[in-house]
């Protein structure tokens, strides 16, 4: 049990990493762009937003996994797809934000191209916002991959992971209570983890809390 929570442990977080940083990077580029750009350009990407919200997440991800079948990467889109959203939108709230602000204006009236404001200027300061997101992002995805992994619908079965275990260990909970109990308390306490290191990274990059002092321990 010991070796499968190890092992299950490199598979959980190695999805819930893969999802954060796709996740990040196109909630974050297309936040920024729709941001910066108005128009069509903005109008399109916020109704992309609005149709993939429509949908609840758990509901969606076992839809897709139930279409194409098992697989590593089939469940990591299948955790992509919404998890993209909170990035993009508080990306584009902050660069709406940005785009006004004098060192924008500054670069330019430089010649400064958009893309290289973009790079430059609007994304290294959206970093922040997207770290904490990305904190409570990789807990929600742990949990799940560990739900659909209980349902029969994450990895191949043969791969051991938390949410697998806890599912083999659903039939034999009064006998063997063991096998379900640990890989529920990893899960528990590595969501509780991340979740708190979330909350510190908040109060930490909140600007709000540092000036009202309200983010010191």
């Amino acid at each position: 049990i010991l070796s499968r929570i190890f092992y299950g442990a490199r598979i959980s977080l190695v999805i819930a990493s893969t999802v954060v940083v796709i996740s990040g990077v196109m909630g974050v580029g297309l936040g920024a762009i729709s941001g910066y750009f108005a128009g069509r350009t903005a109008f399109y990407i916020q109704k992309l937003v609005e149709v993939v919200w429509a949908f609840p997440p758990l509901l969606l991800a076992i839809a897709i996994m139930a279409f194409f079948g098992q697989g590593l990467g089939i469940l990591i889109f299948a955790l992509v797809t919404q998890r993209w959203i909170p990035y993009c939108r508080v990306a584009r709230g902050q660069t709406l934000s940005l785009r006004t602000r004098d060192f924008v204006d500054a670069a330019r009236s430089l010649g400064a191209s958009d893309r290289r404001i973009i790079m430059k200027h609007i994304l290294p300061n959206l970093m922040q916002s997207a770290m904490v997101i990305g904190t409570f992002a990789m807990a929600t995805s742990i949990i799940a991959e560990a739900s659909l992994s209980f349902l029969g619908l994450g990895v191949p079965p043969e791969i051991p992971t938390w949410g697998g275990m806890l599912a083999d260990g659903r039939a034999y909970i009064s006998t063997s209570w063991w096998l379900a109990l640990f890989p529920g308390l990893c899960i528990f306490f590595t969501v509780l983890g991340i979740n708190l290191l979330g909350d510190g990274m908040r109060d930490l990059f909140d600007p709000r809390l540092k000036r009202s002092g309200a983010g010191r321990g």
